[in-house]
């Protein structure tokens, strides 16, 4: 392959950026991966290292980071995944969150201005809150609430989105945005406070399955390597508009539990909490799209991605 393409990720010990890494390096992409490690796991890329990936640990948020002679070169393309990007996590380090999606998304896209580099922003189906249409097509506005428990993720993307167009604006600078809906599969951390690797974890080790409501409100649950599949045909493209990548199939959260309960032949119960604050009582995005201009179609059924998660979280419960 003449003249690698030089790519920059950030976040790219994280859950999907550490599979995205893996399929840049088998397309010989000249990979550098940059990750403060706060939710994201050196173990995670390790195997990754003798397919030649650079690893740099460093806070996108630190402008320092952008001094550091390994981001000197330039970049032929920079994706940012990087924000803790679970539930859990909000309560914890809101200003944290909203900082990676501000500060640290335009220290990257003064980056890509300067390396005169294409970057893709991974945004979310949260900036569609508690949505009003149902699919959620791109050109919907969404009904959040600012001030919510989940705000500070919410608000971080619909921000970073802003910026990127901002920066497209006035710099010309070439920017792509994901909009990702409920991603699962290896390498997701068992304690992320999502559905699946919560029932997962109480599964395999006997405690009752944790269901917030009725368990009747739906999700549409996409296997990782179908979305970074989407991730890469975003960005190799010229779509310059938010873009959903997902998958569209609807599954009810009883659904998810009792399939994870018969795949690990589990004994434990159900256990009913209230529904939380926000909390979408449907998520499936519209990837029309997506399937139009990306010949993006997602390949792998629920049924098949959990059989292929399951050895790992078991690995996990150890």
């Amino acid at each position: 392959m003449i003249g690698k393409k030089k790519v920059l990720i950030a976040g790219g010990a994280g859950f999907v950026g550490s599979h995205l890494s893996e399929k840049l390096l088998r397309l010989s992409y000249d990979v550098t991966v940059v990750d403060n490690l706060v939710t994201g796991h050196k173990k995670n890329i390790e195997d990754l290292f003798s397919l030649g990936l650079k690893f740099i640990e460093a806070d996108i948020n630190d402008a320092k980071t952008y001094l550091l002679p390994e981001l000197s070169g330039s970049f032929d393309q920079i994706y940012n995944l990087a924000s803790p990007a679970s539930p859990v996590d909000f309560p914890k380090m809101p200003i944290f969150i909203l900082a990676t999606a501000t500060h640290g998304h335009k220290n990257l896209l003064e980056l890509a201005r300067k390396a005169q580099a294409r970057i893709l922003f991974a945004s979310s189906s949260e900036i569609y809150g508690e949505a009003e249409i149902h699919p959620q097509v791109e050109t919907y506005f969404g009904n959040v609430n600012s001030f919510g428990l989940r705000s500070c993720y919410d608000e971080a993307k619909r921000v970073g989105e802003t910026l990127s167009l901002a920066y497209k604006k006035e710099f010309g600078v070439p920017i792509r945005i994901a909009r990702i809906f409920n991603t699962y599969g290896p390498k997701m951390r068992p304690t992320d406070g999502r559905i699946i690797p919560n029932f997962f974890s109480q599964a395999l080790s006997g405690e009752p399955l944790t269901i917030y409501g009725d368990g009747k409100q739906t999700r549409s649950f996409c296997y990782v390597a179908d979305l970074v599949e989407g991730l890469f045909l975003l960005m190799e493209s010229d779509l310059e508009t938010p873009t959903n990548l997902g998958n569209p199939i609807e599954r009810s959260v009883l659904e998810i539990a009792e399939q994870i309960k018969s795949l690990t032949r589990s004994q434990s119960q159900l256990k009913f909490f209230p529904l939380g604050e926000n909390d979408p009582k449907q998520r499936r995005p519209d990837i029309t799209k997506a399937r139009e201009h990306l010949r993006f179609q997602p390949k792998v059924d629920l049924e098949t991605g959990l059989k292929n998660s399951l050895a790992y979280f078991k690995l996990a419960e150890r």
